[in-house]
C-alpha cells in the first residue's frame, strides 16, 4: 500500500474512532461475494483488512451468507470452507434470507454494534451509504479500498461536533437562573440621613503649646553679669569721647593765648 493511501485510511479510521466509538479489533462483516472474490484472487483477507483498516480485525459472517454459498453447489465448497473459518454473527433469522437483506438487518439504521462491511455487492453498498457511520470495504482490480465517508456520516459528525460545543440543558438552566438574579435590582435600605459632607467644616488641628521653662538662679546671675558688662562698656565709651573733646578745647585755648601775646 502506498504511503499517501495508508495515511488517508489512518485518518479516516481515527475519525470513526473519535466520533462514532469504533474500537480495535474492528468487527468486519463479510458477505458471500467477498468470499468468492478472495478465493478467486488468492487473497488473505485477514492481512489485507489489517493493513487497510490500520488495526487488528475480527472477521465475521452470518449464517444466511453461508447458506447462500451452500445453494450454489459443490463447486463452492472451498469458498464455504473459507467462510466457515470466520466467526459467526447471529442474525436471528428463523428462515433463510438473501445475504444483502441479512446484512442490512444486522447493521440496522444506526450501526449500533460498530461493524465494518466488506462486500462486493453494488446494491448493498449503495443502501449502506445512507446509514451513518458504516465503513465500507471493497476490492477493485485486486486492490482493497476503503471508501470515503458518506454524506450521512459527515452530517452526523457535524451534528455531534456542534452538540459537543453547546452547553447541556442543565447548564443552560443554571445560566438562565444566574442571569435573572443578576438582572433583578437590589432595593436600598432606608435609614437616617446623615449631614451633607460638603457643608461640614473640617476641624482645625489642635496646636500644642510648648511650656515655658522658668528661669533658674544661674540664668538670672548670667543676665545680671551681662547687663553689668554692657553698662561698663557704655560708660567707658562716654568717658573716652568726653576726654577727647576736652583736649581739643585746651589746644584752641593755647592757640588763642599765644596769639594774644604776639599782639
Amino acid at each position: 500500500m502506498r504511503q499517501k493511501r495508508a495515511k488517508a485510511y489512518r485518518k479516516l479510521m481515527a475519525m470513526y474512532s473519535m466520533n462514532f466509538g469504533f474500537r480495535q479489533p474492528y468487527q468486519v462483516l463479510i458477505d458471500s461475494e467477498m468470499c468468492k472474490t478472495a478465493h478467486q484472487g488468492g487473497m488473505d483477507l485477514s492481512n489485507l483488512l489489517t493493513t487497510v483498516l490500520q488495526g487488528t480485525v475480527k472477521l465475521m459472517i452470518t449464517q444466511c451468507s453461508i447458506h447462500e454459498l451452500y445453494l450454489q453447489g459443490k463447486p463452492m465448497q472451498p469458498v464455504v470452507d473459507l467462510a466457515k473459518s470466520f466467526d459467526r454473527r447471529k442474525c436471528n433469522h428463523r428462515e433463510v434470507v438473501p445475504g444483502d437483506a441479512c446484512l442490512k438487518d444486522v447493521i440496522g439504521e444506526t450501526n449500533k454494534h460498530r461493524y465494518v462491511v466488506a462486500t462486493q455487492s453494488q446494491s448493498l453498498r449503495s443502501s449502506l451509504r445512507c446509514v451513518p457511520a458504516v465503513p465500507i470495504v471493497h476490492v477493485n482490480r485486486s486492490v482493497m479500498i476503503l471508501e470515503p465517508p458518506s454524506g450521512a456520516t459527515l452530517k452526523t459528525k457535524e451534528r455531534s461536533d456542534e452538540a459537543a460545543l453547546r452547553p447541556a440543558e442543565a447548564e443552560l438552566s443554571k445560566l438562565s437562573v444566574s442571569v435573572k438574579q443578576a438582572e433583578i435590582p437590589r432595593k436600598k435600605k432606608k435609614g437616617p440621613m446623615g449631614p451633607n459632607p460638603l457643608s461640614v467644616k473640617k476641624k482645625k488641628p489642635a496646636v500644642t503649646q510648648i511650656p515655658r521653662s522658668e528661669p533658674t538662679s544661674t540664668g538670672s546671675k548670667r543676665k545680671r553679669e551681662d547687663e553689668q558688662d554692657v553698662a561698663d562698656t557704655l560708660a567707658g565709651a562716654s568717658q573716652a569721647r568726653s576726654g577727647h573733646k576736652r583736649k581739643r578745647r585746651r589746644k584752641t585755648e593755647t592757640k588763642l593765648s599765644t596769639g594774644n601775646d604776639c599782639a
